[in-house]
C-alpha cells in the first residue's frame, strides 16, 4: 500500500517516501503548558494520532516526537498571576494534557521532549548560527538575521515585506532588520534563566523545536506538523534556523491542520465558546464522541464544531 500526503511546502499531494523505509521520523509541535488545552488544540492531536497509526501499519518503525514547551512568557505570566512556582504550574498542566490525550485515545508519542531539558542543545545551535553569520548578539539578545537566508518565507509563500506588513513585529533598536527574530533573550533576576555566552537568559520559542528535533530525530526528518496557525512565524523560523545551522534539508513533508471553528465562528474566551474536554464531559459528551467529531471533516479544511455535531457523532457511534 502506498501513501500520498499533501505537502504544505510544495503545495501539492506527493507520494510519501521516507529517508529510511525502516524508520519514519515525525515531529509535531506540542502544547505550551499554562492552562488546559481546548478542543481547537485537540483537533491536531487526534489527526496526528491517526496519521501515526497509519504510518505504523505501513512501516517497521515510526519515531514520533511531540514536545512540551515548559518555558514561555505565557507560563511565566500565568504563574505570577496565580502566585505559583513556574515549574509546578507547567508540570501540572503538562500532566493535564497527557490525561486529556489519553482520554481521547491518542497513543503516546515515541518521544516527549521538554524544552527546559534541552537548553545546552539550543545554545549550541545558536552558537553555530552566529559563527556562520546567520545570527548576531545585541544587548544580551541573540537574533536570527532573516535577510541572510535567500529563500526565507518559502513555506508561507510571502516576501519579507509582506510578512512585516501582516505581522506584529517587535520594534527594537538593537535589531539590524525589523523582521529579525529572537533566538535568546536576557532574563531578569526574578525570571527563569540559564547561563550562556550572551549572559543569563532564556531561549526564544522557535529555537526550542529546532534543537529538540536535531537531537532526537536528526538534521533531516520525514514529517513535520502542527496547526495551520504555526506556518508563520513558528515553522517558517524553524526552517530558517535548522537549515542555516546544519546546511542540510530540514523536513521533507509539512503537514498542517486547518482551524477549528465553533458554531461558525472563531473560538475566544470573550465569546464563551472555548471548550475544554472537561467542559464537554460535564455536558455529557464522552471523549470518544469528541474524537469522532474532531475527525469528521477533512484535516485541511476548517471544521465547524457544534453541539449538534456531537449528537451526530453519538448517533454514528451507536
Amino acid at each position: 500500500m502506498s501513501l500520498a500526503l499533501y505537502n504544505s511546502l510544495s503545495r501539492r499531494k506527493e507520494a510519501f517516501e521516507p529517508l529510511d523505509p525502516q524508520c519514519v521520523t515525525m515531529y509535531v509541535c506540542g502544547p505550551t503548558v499554562y492552562n488546559r488545552v481546548h478542543i481547537g488544540n485537540a483537533r491536531p492531536a487526534v489527526v496526528f494520532d491517526t496519521l501515526f497509526r497509519v504510518l505504523q501499519t505501513l512501516y517497521p518503525q515510526v519515531t514520533y516526537a511531540r514536545n512540551i514547551t515548559d518555558i514561555d512568557d505565557k507560563i511565566m505570566n500565568t504563574a505570577a498571576q496565580l502566585g505559583e512556582d513556574i515549574s509546578q504550574l507547567s508540570q501540572r498542566y503538562a500532566q493535564g494534557y497527557f490525561e486529556d490525550m489519553a482520554a481521547l485515545n491518542c497513543l503516546d508519542p515515541s518521544i516527549i521532549p521538554y524544552a527546559t531539558q534541552h537548553i545546552p542543545e539550543m545554545i549550541s545551535m545558536i552558537e553555530r548560527l552566529v559563527a556562520k553569520g546567520h545570527a548576531y548578539a545585541a544587548e544580551g539578545n541573540v537574533l536570527f538575521a532573516v535577510q541572510s537566508m535567500p529563500d526565507y518565507g518559502k513555506l508561507s509563500g510571502r516576501s519579507l515585506e509582506d510578512m512585516l506588513a501582516g505581522a506584529r513585529v517587535e520594534v527594537a533598536s538593537y535589531k539590524q532588520y525589523a523582521g529579525d527574530f529572537v533566538l535568546w533573550k536576557p532574563s531578569a533576576d526574578n525570571e527563569p534563566g540559564w547561563d550562556s555566552p550572551w549572559g543569563r537568559g532564556r531561549p526564544g520559542w522557535h529555537i526550542e523545536c529546532s534543537a529538540m528535533i536535531e537531537k532526537h530525530l536528526g538534521e533531516t526528518i520525514d514529517i513535520h506538523g502542527g496547526g495551520q496557525d504555526l506556518v508563520f512565524p513558528h515553522h517558517e523560523n524553524e526552517i530558517a534556523q535548522s537549515i542555516c545551522s546544519s546546511e542540510k534539508p530540514f523536513a521533507r513533508h509539512w503537514f498542517h491542520i486547518a482551524h477549528l471553528m465553533v458554531d461558525g465562528g472563531k473560538m475566544s474566551k470573550s465569546l464563551g465558546n472555548m471548550y475544554t474536554l472537561a467542559d464537554l464531559r460535564e455536558k455529557g459528551h464522552s471523549p470518544e464522541i469528541v474524537r469522532y467529531a474532531l475527525l469528521s471533516g477533512h484535516y485541511r479544511q476548517p471544521l465547524n464544531f457544534t453541539f449538534s455535531s456531537l449528537e451526530s457523532a453519538r448517533s454514528a457511534l451507536g
